[in-house]
């Protein structure tokens, strides 16, 4: 997603069903979209399996929330989540939320939020339940950080699609997607800026992301597809190209 400015965020995670190791992995991916303002983590501290969390805290300055457990099987947590977030709102000082969790009760605050116009990301398992990864502008599997955390530093930055898991396929509801959103986009000749493409997949479907399909960028992933044409187009400027996309024509 392209940003026309640096938003700032306020990053709220449920304790309860993240992984502490992958702190750094996500705190990296909410640098992508902006400046975290605020950082809230909410748990029953005293309950033994977030233990490995306060280990974490403190070196990325991430604010501990208490909320004890006065329930058996219900998070509780979540609703310290949400009037949080509503408080974080109304001060007028943040531009968007991550909502770090994969609970599907965080569906209508995602929705509220996006309501207000707050860019919502969320980051979460990918059995997060579908109505709340449509309820925000972009959600991002986790599964993504732990393939990523587990690579030695310099591999990340390079093309490891073969090795990956895959999260999800690139098969034939994902090219009718595709090559829909083309259409949606193209000029008399039926080109579309890859830009363009990439924004609407997003609001189309939230939980698009090419890394999900084993790329680390939408051109990769489109040039891993027959039945689309690519044409990279001179801007003048050095190492500056612009790139449009079509589906081929039948002959």
């Amino acid at each position: 997603m392209e940003n026309t400015k640096d938003l700032r965020l306020a990053v709220l995670i449920d304790a309860d069903n993240i992984p502490y190791r992958l702190i750094s992995g996500i705190l990296e991916e909410v640098a992508k979209y902006g400046s975290p303002t605020f950082k809230r983590i909410y748990a029953d501290w005293t309950k033994p399996h977030v233990a490995g969390w306060k280990t974490v805290l403190l070196d990325h300055a991430i604010t501990p929330v208490q909320q004890y457990s006065y329930t058996t099987g219900k998070n509780s947590s979540d609703s310290a989540m949400i009037i949080d977030a509503m408080d974080i709102l109304y001060t007028g000082r943040v531009d968007g939320f991550c909502i770090v969790s994969s609970d599907s009760d965080f569906t209508r605050l995602a929705t509220r939020l996006r309501e207000a116009g707050m860019k919502v990301f969320g980051m979460g398992e990918q059995k997060t339940p579908g109505a709340f990864r449509a309820a925000c502008d972009k959600f991002i599997y986790i599964e993504i950080l732990m393939q990523e955390e587990a690579l030695p530093k310099p591999a990340r930055q390079k093309e490891t699609a073969k090795k990956e898991k895959i999260l999800n396929k690139a098969d034939k509801p994902f090219v009718n997607l595709l090559t829909g959103s083309i259409n949606d986009l193209a000029d008399e000749n039926g080109w579309a800026f890859l830009g363009d493409l990439g924004n609407l997949l997003l609001k189309k479907r939230p939980d698009f992301d090419p890394r999900n399909y084993g790329y680390a960028k939408l051109l990769p992933l489109i040039k891993s597809l027959p039945g689309f044409e690519i044409d990279e187009r001179d801007t003048g400027r050095k190492h500056v190209k612009l790139v449009y996309i079509r589906a081929k024509q039948p002959a």
